[in-house]
């Protein structure tokens, strides 16, 4: 009887003991409540195992825990938190839907879980802002601006007032991987930087890295933007929309079949320059850009979307030169979920970049672009708590048009002439895995492999020992040379194959719940190159693929960082140094206009930028906001090729075109009321750098003047303080038309920053004098903004 008893007993202990060690997975899918959008990055969290995670781009979301009865919590900015009681026997699925709300649960604390989830994490070096957060910063002309609020944050800036692109760490403009639903865009402008083309109506979600970038990223040195549409209301009808004085937009959205399908269009459109002929202007410069997109859920696990953009810029200037430009894609994605660990995501993406230049004054227009096909394939595995890895292949083929020349009248002395079109195929497949190794260490480890291949085409230069620029000693001046030879080549011949191993790490020290230290490094290969001169009077932008006599850029970047949750306030410092090898630089006097051979005229160099962020944030309560600084160096160098030649600048590091030592920014939001709310923002500057004459001779009746070291001095410093109040008759009407007043006044102290200074003669005086061009004084605007 003794012996049966013990028996049981160590039969009960080990089932017990099996019951304990068992796990099971939660998994589902997280929407808003109101119209069945997916949500990212909710979080979901475990307080009595301070345990979480978060849902993915899709909205999917998985972890594994022991066998057990759990509170588990719902939780995301903006939305009120749900709490499931949770009997964990089985693997269970639960889909989430979520309602806006300001109220929070008082029945359990979250507040330590939510930050330690966030420090915890390897991933550094990432901004994300919210489009509500956004839409109330104040920019120029009362225009919604993702772009210019991404420029507030430590560490990015631009090349100054009216410039395109945005530069992050110090790095150029086209090293920026800009995604809009994992579509590449090559421009992130429209009229030359005054707007973005992103459709604030029309995104959901938005991450920048600075560094610290995931392996399943690749083909640019320098950050990745990665920005999600919205995928369309399935439960109703809806419209949003705005109207401002040189801008309006409008944005439908509705179910196809209600809460399975949706499709989202929206439209911009500027119209100022429909008023320029009352003044006698003769300039014209306007945009507009559509977005669409439709969504498809056919079961639990299984999601279509089709979405797509096309956007276009025309700038012209007194009937002598015009320029047209744009982006355009279409991507088809299908989400499946195999089981409650393994998610996939497949796309088929087409995109393209047109640009085309008028030149009125000689008679001809050009037409140049890039093309791409874009596969991909990414496979998420949530192996157990501590473990989620990510596998994915993608494969790129590239169609470069360097340019088709047209004449424009009968009498143009300018034949008709297609530039040499360029192939290539790049490839990538990676594998990256976020690892919980204690309580206290968090690693996020990742290897990409990426290759680039350049394919056969018409005309092949072919250069006497393999040089297609030398250099002239008597003169000390670097000279194009003429190719001995051209050849031909199909298309399914390689001209020359690229292959390189790109390691990415993130590393997270956690000393507490609150406070953390965090270390990063990445290297990353770019294999398509901007040529451009946005210096000169006609702006001309060509992408070139890397091949014989280009090589790709190699940027490696490691980063080390504090963060810190105070309560209702944040504290974010990192340190970086970032090193581009084959930087390309160009010889004096480089034409860049209908060149059918740009490695004529190009030069490899090297880069680097090193610098000190600091993020201070208050998150919580009626005033919110940051202060951002950033102290930072960005340099270029192109050393000589051997000892006779003098290379740009005599070889010696120069500071880049974009580099701004100093950088702060404070900006801040504050509630008055339900209908009345205020934003400001502050900017200081340091000025862009800038080569000045130093000095003149006179050579045959001619004064020819001397310039001092490449951007050796600086514009004036730049500061700015911007302001905006948002007015909403009637908060308290949540269904039929719902209006509000944006009034926003940009540059409310009249700074005139100098965006240029030239120098010439003064026709009265024969004396030289310096002209500063400023774009923006003074900028009042309205904007109403209704949805129904």
């Amino acid at each position: 009887m003794i012996k049966r008893l013990l028996i049981a007993i160590i039969l009960l202990n080990f089932a017990f003991a099996k019951a304990q060690s068992e796990k099971f997975t939660l998994s589902g899918t997280i929407s808003e409540v109101s119209n069945g959008e997916t949500m990212i990055g909710v979080n979901i969290l475990i307080p009595e195992l301070s345990a979480g995670t978060s849902s993915n781009e899709y909205g999917f979301y998985s972890i594994t825990l022991p066998a057990g009865t759990y509170q588990v919590v719902y939780s995301f900015i903006g939305y009120k938190n749900i709490l499931k009681e949770v009997v964990l026997n089985s693997d269970t699925q639960i889909n989430i839907e979520m309602a806006d709300s300001d109220e929070q649960l008082d029945a359990i604390v979250i507040k330590a879980d939510v930050e330690r989830l966030s420090t915890k994490s390897p991933q550094m070096s990432t901004n994300a802002l919210s489009i509500e957060t956004i839409k109330k910063i104040p920019v120029v002309l009362g225009e919604t601006d993702i772009v210019k609020s991404l420029v507030l944050l430590p560490g990015v800036t631009n090349a100054g007032e009216g410039a395109s692109g945005f530069n992050v760490r110090g790095g150029a403009a086209d090293q920026n991987l800009v995604l809009l639903d994992e579509a590449t865009l090559y421009g992130s402008d429209h009229l030359f930087g005054f707007f973005s083309v992103f459709n604030p109506d029309a995104i959901k979600d938005l991450k920048l890295y600075k560094g610290g970038i995931p392996a399943r990223y690749g083909g640019r040195v320098s950050s990745v933007l990665d920005i999600y549409q919205r995928d369309g209301n399935k439960n109703k009808l809806s419209a949003t929309g705005g109207v401002g004085l040189v801008a309006s937009r409008l944005l439908l959205e509705g179910p196809i079949e209600k809460s399975k399908s949706s499709f989202l269009i929206g439209g911009r459109s500027s119209y100022a320059h429909l008023f320029l002929p009352l003044f006698d202007i003769d300039n014209v410069a306007y945009f507009y850009d559509l977005n669409a997109k439709l969504s498809f859920t056919l079961n639990d696990n299984n999601r279509l979307y089709v979405s797509s953009y096309f956007g276009r810029d025309v700038f012209k200037v007194n009937n002598l030169f015009g320029n047209t430009f744009g982006n355009s894609f279409v991507n088809a994605r299908w989400n499946h979920t195999f089981n409650n660990k393994w998610f996939a995501n497949t796309s088929l993406i087409y995109s393209d970049y047109n640009y085309g230049l008028e030149l009125d004054f000689v008679e001809f227009e050009f037409s140049s672009g890039i093309t791409n096909l874009n596969a991909k394939y990414d496979l998420t595995h949530y192996v157990n708590d501590k473990t989620k890895m990510r596998y994915g292949i993608n494969s790129i083929y590239y169609e470069f048009d360097p340019g088709l020349i047209t004449p424009t009248t009968a009498t143009s002395p300018i034949n008709e002439r297609q530039l040499t079109k360029k192939y290539a195929w790049e490839n990538g497949v990676y594998v990256d895995g976020e690892f919980e190794i204690t309580d206290n260490i968090n690693i996020n480890a990742g290897l990409r492999l990426s290759t680039f291949n350049r394919l056969g085409q018409n005309n092949i230069n072919i250069y006497e020992n393999n040089q297609p620029i030398v250099f002239n000693e008597d003169l000390q001046i670097y000279e194009s040379v003429d190719p001995i030879e051209t050849t031909n080549a199909s298309r399914g011949t390689t001209l020359k194959t690229f292959a390189n191993l790109e390691p990415r790490v993130s590393i997270a020290y956690s000393l507490n719940s609150s406070t953390s230290f965090k270390a990063s490094y990445q290297r990353i290969n770019q294999y398509i190159h901007l040529i451009s001169n946005t210096n000169a009077p006609t702006p001309f932008d060509l992408y070139a693929p890397s091949g014989t006599f280009i090589e790709p850029q190699k940027g490696n970047q490691i980063a080390a960082g504090f963060f810190k949750n105070m309560g209702d306030y944040s504290l974010e410092t990192e340190m970086f140094y970032k090193t581009v090898d084959n930087r390309l630089d160009y010889i004096d006097g480089a034409d860049l206009i209908a060149n059918d051979a740009v490695e004529q005229i190009l030069l490899k160099g090297e880069a680097r930028a090193y610098g000190l962020e600091v993020l201070f944030r208050k998150n919580k309560g009626k005033l919110q906001g940051w202060i951002a600084y950033t102290l930072s160096r960005s340099e270029q160098r192109t050393p000589g090729r051997t000892r006779e030649e003098t290379g740009i600048n005599n070889g010696e590091w120069y500071n880049a075109a974009w580099d701004k030592t100093h950088d702060l920014t404070i900006t801040g939001n504050y509630d008055w009321s339900e209908k009345w709310s205020f934003g400001a923002n502050f900017t200081l500057q340091s000025g862009q750098p800038i080569t000045y004459p130093n000095g003149q001779y006179e050579f045959d009746g001619l004064f020819i003047p001397t310039y001092e070291a490449r951007n050796s001095s600086r514009l004036p410093i730049v500061h700015r303080l911007d302001l905006s109040a948002t007015y909403v008759p009637k908060p308290e009407k949540t269904k039929g038309w719902q209006g509000s007043w944006v009034f926003s006044i940009y540059n409310a102290y009249n700074r005139r920053n100098a965006a240029s200074i030239s120098f010439a003669q003064n026709e009265d005086t024969n004396r030289n004098e310096a002209t500063r061009l400023s774009i923006f004084g003074l900028v009042p605007a309205v904007t109403y903004n209704f949805k129904f």
